[in-house]
């Protein structure tokens, strides 16, 4: 092999690792279908850390922030969520805001609702035009490992 293509050859295997070692791990995602319309959304940085369990702060304000991702629903629309293997094998709820939605779910990778269930008010019962849907993922007990989030708004 010449200098010349020693020195090219060295420098692409130099290029491709520092390449690489800038890339992020990715987070797990997690999935909204409903019907034949699905968005995918990772968690923010904040809101993984990588399987450590967040602050409490640091969960509340997940739950609180603003989501990246809309999916419009109509009343009687089944609404599909589903999350990758590793926050299944852990566990994770379903929430809209802070209300509860969903029991424990372990081991499994995906659970359909009703839109009227997740878009109802939970104090009073009313049809919200919007909600944010929150799935969190749980380490058991009140440890809370990751926080992913969509909006549903109702179709006009």
């Amino acid at each position: 092999m010449s200098n010349r293509r020693r020195a090219a050859a060295l420098g692409a295997v130099s290029l491709g690792l520092i390449a690489l070692s800038a890339c992020e791990k990715p987070t797990p995602l997690a999935t909204v279908t409903v019907g034949d319309r699905t968005v995918t959304t990772e968690a923010t940085a904040k809101c993984y850390l990588d399987g450590k369990k967040l602050s409490e702060k640091d969960f509340i304000d997940c739950l609180q922030g603003k989501p990246e991702k809309t999916i419009t629903v109509r009343p009687g629309d089944k609404v599909r969520i589903g999350v990758d293997p590793a926050i299944a094998e852990k566990g994770w709820v379903v929430a809209t805001g802070t209300a509860g939605k969903s029991g424990l779910l372990k081991d499994t990778t995906y659970r359909s609702l009703d839109a009227d269930t997740l878009l109802a008010d939970p104090q009073t019962g009313a049809p919200a035009g919007e909600v944010t849907l929150n799935v969190i993922e749980t380490g058991g007990g009140q440890d809370y490992l990751g926080v992913w989030q969509f909006k549903l708004e109702t179709a006009s």
